[in-house]
């Protein structure tokens, strides 16, 4: 049920934004029309879950998120210098990477994050492992180390510990 009204309100509040028109009628209608998307995705599709729309992460994406975008300008700033240089010191390659999380919504999150970033992609996704196509060794060693894995973890609820040295 908790899930039924959040998906309601995101649905109500994303009609009200974009209208941007706020009469009696028009709020009355987003609300029957917010209920009934919800109520259709949730009986017909059974999208309407833990995993559909994660509203338990919500926390944890307060510190997640900037976390991410940091790792976007860092990665960007990065791809920027090496398409800059004369020489392209490029070194593309493929590397499985093992997943650390236990949810579908962790797995996916992961591999979105690597996707986000730039100079990596994640091609596949198999069981436990991320097949992700790195525009330089050295990017696809960084991911290989797992800080955005015991990241995406930690978002998705996991206690990580660091690995040992």
């Amino acid at each position: 049920m908790i899930y039924l009204l959040s998906t309601s309100a995101v649905l109500l509040l994303f009609w009200l934004v974009m209208s941007g028109i706020y009469t009696p009628f028009l709020i009355t209608a987003g609300v029957i029309f917010s209920v009934a998307v919800a109520l259709f995705c949730a009986k017909r599709l059974g999208v309407v879950d833990r995993d559909g729309h994660p509203i338990h992460l919500i926390l944890s994406a307060v510190t997640y998120w900037p976390w991410l975008a940091w790792q976007i300008v860092l990665s960007a700033w990065t791809v920027s210098r090496i398409i800059l240089s004369p020489s392209l010191p490029i070194s593309p390659t493929m590397v499985r990477i093992k997943t650390g999380q236990k949810t579908a919504v962790g797995k996916v999150t992961y591999a979105n994050s690597i996707t986000l970033t730039p100079g990596t992609i994640s091609v596949d996704m198999d069981g436990d492992e991320i097949l992700v196509h790195a525009l330089t060794r050295d990017g696809a060693a960084d991911l290989a180390a797992g800080a955005m894995n015991r990241r995406v973890s930690r978002f998705e609820g996991q206690t990580v510990k660091a690995p040992a040295q």
